[in-house]
């Protein structure tokens, strides 16, 4: 199915989302149109007639009214890309990830301390550095926000997707940016109208199930390599194994685990340390919203204004996140390819 006009073809990048409700599965229902206005919600390319009310307003110009208000605000933000600097458009991003780098030998270090003051700090910043780099720099990668190259962006898709995260970035960008980014709370498309885990209940999902996130990804990432081509599917395993292994032979060398399974539990501890916010964040983002079927959704900016919610703003998720999927969610949905900076700044 075609994407929504006003789509474009740079939206690339990986979320997990899951629904907080008990219906396992909300496909086959129906949103009605928004409230406070008697207009119908059509398709485009689907008859339009009237629909009754002041001024006898029709689907049609439902449609052009919303396209003119998509291209007003889409000049009003050019603006003010084209009148920022390098550093406010991709430097201070790329400042937090280098940041997060400089920060992994500090935090193998104090893993090496038998003292519980100095490991926990280490667990403290392994697990924030490591969801900085899974989900922060995995998602401006995909969608081509860290760099205006486009090798460089697949490079650095490949290398915070596929070697710091465990996942495949093919399926990684198919599934957040063409299926969720496409199709926001589109019913059976869009990845919010699903409960990912349906045989466990809501407290199991929100409150036990992320724990084990470290685990299933790699597995679901292994399970995706069938639909993507041979040769990236031998890099991306290739990748995938030099990722863990690097952090398991870190632990042994660096901080000093003395046996193996001691050095697996503090991986899953450091790498599942924000899973907790990061699966609830993806929840309340979109699940409770308007939901529309494919056939009866209005235009993107009217779309993304009643299926995208703006969270407040949380100094720790704003640093390991990012912006874009905290406090200007709305606004990454709008212009999914500006970085987190840019994306507060046109908020």
């Amino acid at each position: 199915m075609p994407l929504e006009d006003g789509d474009s073809s740079r939206w690339r990048g990986q979320r997990v989302n899951g629904d907080a409700s008990s219906t396992p599965h909300v496909e086959g229902t129906r949103a009605p149109p928004p409230r406070g206005n008697r207009m119908e919600v059509m398709a485009e390319g689907q008859e339009t007639r009237p629909v009754l009310g002041d001024g006898d307003v029709t689907v049609t110009s439902r449609v052009r009214h919303g396209e003119a208000l998509m291209a007003e605000l889409t000049e009003l933000v050019q603006k003010v890309v084209k009148s920022s600097s390098w550093w406010e458009r991709h430097g201070v991003d790329i400042s937090i990830l280098a940041c997060s780098f400089l920060l992994l030998p500090a935090g193998f270090l104090c893993l090496r301390s038998a003292q519980a003051i100095p490991f926990l700090v280490g667990v403290l910043t392994l697990g924030v550095v490591h969801h900085t780099l899974t989900v922060k720099g995995s998602h401006l990668a995909s969608h081509n926000a860290l760099t205006e190259s486009r090798s460089w962006s697949k490079v650095w898709a490949i290398f915070f997707i596929e070697l710091c995260s465990a996942f495949t970035a093919e399926q990684a960008t198919y599934n957040h940016v063409k299926m969720h980014h496409g199709y926001t709370n589109v019913i059976g498309l869009g990845d919010s109208s699903t409960w990912k885990l349906p045989f466990l209940n809501r407290y199991v999902y929100m409150f036990v199930a992320p724990l084990a996130v470290p685990i299933l990804t790699p597995l679901v990432a292994l399970g995706l390599l069938r639909n993507v081509e041979w040769k990236a599917a031998v890099r991306t395993l290739c990748c995938m194994v030099l990722g863990l292994y690097c952090h398991y032979w870190l632990l042994l060398h660096v901080s000093g685990f003395q046996s193996p399974w001691s050095a697996l539990l503090c991986m899953l501890l450091t790498r599942s340390l924000l899973a907790h916010p990061y699966i609830h964040v993806n929840i309340f983002q979109h699940i409770g919203l308007p939901m529309f079927a494919a056939d009866r959704k209005p235009k993107r900016i009217h779309l993304m204004s009643l299926g995208v919610l703006n969270l407040p703003r949380n100094a720790l998720l704003d640093w390991s996140f990012g912006h874009s999927l905290i406090s200007c969610h709305v606004e990454h949905h709008l212009f999914p390819s500006l970085s987190d900076n840019m994306c507060l700044k046109v908020r």
